[in-house]
């Protein structure tokens, strides 16, 4: 079983439940942090002292407050820590059950675990833990259809682009030339209309505000 584990989540009686189900593996060298910056810190020293965790469990959403932060969120300290430390597990324990941000943190960044705070959370936990250790995936019973083909909620990372555009107010003229400029291709003004209009009729959207709309719902972006 795991012997080392770093717990990140800015709540302490989730913290309290997470180390109880740790308990039941008599899993004792855990370690809980609050902020993002702060499971970084420790998973790199940790490294760097020869002594690295096995088992990263965080939260997606941290309250912001008075403390600037590099990592403001769980999905940005996710995909940091598993380019740094590939080898490293790590379970995703959040009330966060957008299809999309599923997709993305289970098949793009390959996290090992996603689990769904609720009546059941520590229960599916346990389970997690157990799945992930003996090299296995899990994914919490309610969100199993997240994994499934659906090709009318796919795009591609050139979308999530062209959405986050728009999300800031960008016209497809500044679009354009924003990605001509950063060499993202294709970035003529033709091909992102009809990009744009492909998304607004694959996503049933009356017109791009209600595109982005729908892209923040589902978690795109």
């Amino acid at each position: 079983m795991f012997k080392k584990v770093l717990v990140s989540d800015d709540l302490l009686s989730i913290n309290i439940g997470i180390y109880t189900v740790l308990e039941q593996y008599k899993i004792r060298n855990v370690e809980a942090v609050q902020y993002c910056d702060d499971a970084f810190l420790r998973l790199k020293k940790a490294s760097q002292d020869g002594n690295p965790f096995d088992l990263l469990i965080s939260d997606l959403s941290f309250k912001s407050d008075h403390r600037v932060q590099q990592f403001t969120s769980g999905p940005e300290l996710i995909t940091e820590v598993r380019r740094q430390f590939p080898g490293l597990k790590i379970i995703v324990y959040t009330v966060e059950d957008r299809v999309q941000k599923v997709r993305m943190l289970m098949q793009r960044i390959g996290v090992d675990g996603y689990v769904c705070k609720g009546r059941r959370g520590l229960i599916e936990l346990s389970k997690a833990i157990d799945s992930v250790y003996h090299g296995e995936s899990y994914l919490s019973s309610i969100l199993e259809h997240a994994l499934q083909a659906n090709m009318d909620l796919e795009v591609d990372d050139f979308d999530i682009k062209l959405l986050e555009m728009l999300s800031k107010g960008l016209s497809q003229d500044q679009i354009s030339a924003h990605f001509k400029t950063y060499k993202i291709a294709p970035n003529s003004l033709s091909a992102i209309e009809k990009r744009i209009n492909r998304l607004r009729i694959q996503f049933k959207a009356n017109n791009s505000v209600h595109l982005v709309t729908i892209a923040k719902d589902l978690g795109f972006i």
